[in-house]
């Protein structure tokens, strides 16, 4: 069978994805910023415990903002800029 052919096909039926920056807030008052194309589910496994080892003993954890990036290495980028911010200038970051 040939696959070239298929190519434009499954193109159209592949989704789009959309990688996200999040910032949330843990119970202990502390912030935690990541990258994800899932939300829904990333937010879930930090909050099962399966997430990130910061997160695993500070739970639960609330989404406090998210930004919208192409790509991931668009949002690798927007996250390391937000990781290098001061505390109290984080959620200005989501305003911009």
């Amino acid at each position: 069978m040939n696959f070239k052919c298929l190519r434009p096909l499954l193109s159209e039926f592949t989704p789009i994805l959309t990688w996200l920056v999040y910032l949330l807030e843990c119970a202990d008052g502390t912030y935690y910023a990541g990258i994800t194309n899932r939300l829904e589910h990333r937010l879930a496994a930090h909050n099962s415990g399966e997430g990130a080892r910061y997160t695993r003993a500070r739970r639960p954890v609330i989404l406090l903002a998210t930004q919208e990036h192409p790509d991931r290495s668009e949002a690798s980028k927007a996250e390391s800029r937000l990781k290098k911010l001061p505390r109290s200038e984080k959620l200005g970051f989501f305003t911009v």
